[in-house]
């Protein structure tokens, strides 16, 4: 069967990793070992290519797609949480590339959850189960910040759709999480949802439940906290894991309701793996379908959590496969 190699490359603010990625003819895709680089050691994408292009070798596919954290329009392209720029027009003569392929970073993670097979995903909540062939399915990333997109599908079709969900404003629904909201007010006028729903909100919320039960604790950074949160080795932490799952289930339920996304939802990200079998356990279930006359609606939509180990990487070579050979 013939394949067509592409370079897949899924750069964040901290890491850019890159793998070979094999496009076969039956629409399968497989990958490479990824390689991980760190963003702060190269001065350009242009130099962290060169690096990867050395450890291959120094040969690479004709071909690349990438998967870039912040917006993807215009003629100039900038990071979210990086100095690197990047110039559509200059692509295919600075890498040395025929073919290319620029995505939103969870516009990719949204394509992997279209082509990831019903294996590599976990049921959270809802009816069991795979997710259907047709309906709007909505995709929700905590990360370091909260990425949203939501994809639409038929029985041979898709069609995904990034957006800015994680900014929607923050309703909090008790009275801790009106504290929550009482603490980052003091620093943001307006409190999005990304505020409490994301890996370093983490540091917010334990410092609320800290000062409600009038406990002097040192800062502590939001990895500290989640490693001690979720081995359970600090109680406060701990309970700070678990308000953070059921924000977001309150996060998720509101955001299938705004998008139709009725056919399924799905987390995705590194923190969302890292803590799924806290989710399980976690009032995420109870919060996603509290909403009050839908409550009936929300019980009958699947959660899912998309366990494929690099769904940006398998994203943007999916997206370069529709692109280019779909």
């Amino acid at each position: 069967m013939a394949q067509r190699e592409v370079v897949a490359v899924d750069i964040g603010g901290t890491h850019a990793r890159f793998a070979i990625a094999r496009l076969s003819e039956d629409g399968s895709i497989q990958l490479e070992e990824p390689e991980t680089l760190h963003t702060e050691d190269h001065a350009s994408f242009q130099t962290a290519w060169e690096e990867f292009q050395d450890r291959k070798g120094g040969t690479l596919p004709k071909a690349v797609s990438m998967a870039i954290a912040g917006p993807v329009g215009g003629d100039v392209i900038r990071f979210t949480n990086n100095p690197w720029v990047i110039r559509p027009a200059l692509v295919t003569s600075k890498l040395g590339v025929e073919r290319f392929t620029i995505v939103n970073d969870f516009e990719a993670v949204a394509h992997a959850v279209a082509r990831a097979p019903d294996d590599q995903f976990l049921h959270l909540t809802g009816p069991e189960g795979p997710l259907p062939e047709e309906g709007r399915i909505s995709v929700i990333g905590p990360g370091t910040g909260l990425g949203v997109a939501h994809l639409y599908r038929d029985a041979d079709h898709y069609q995904v759709q990034a957006t800015e969900g994680g900014h929607v404003d923050f309703a909090p629904l008790d009275q801790i999480e009106d504290a929550i909201l009482a603490r980052l007010r003091k620093r943001h006028n307006r409190v999005s949802v990304e505020r409490v729903v994301s890996g370093p909100a983490i540091v917010d919320i334990y410092q609320t439940l800290a000062a409600m039960e009038k406990k002097a604790v040192t800062e502590r950074d939001d990895v500290d906290l989640w490693t001690s949160g979720t081995s359970g080795e600090d109680s406060l932490a701990a309970a700070a894991v678990d308000r953070f799952c059921l924000s977001l289930g309150s996060v998720a339920g509101d955001l299938a309701l705004a998008q139709g996304g009725f056919g399924g939802v799905v987390i995705a990200g590194g923190l969302g793996y890292r803590i799924r079998e806290t989710l399980v356990g976690s009032g995420f279930a109870e919060r996603f379908r509290a909403k009050g006359r839908f409550e009936s609606l929300m019980a009958s939509i699947p959660v899912k959590l998309i366990t494929h180990p690099q769904p940006g990487l398998f994203g943007a070579a999916a997206a370069f496969q529709r692109q280019h050979e779909g």
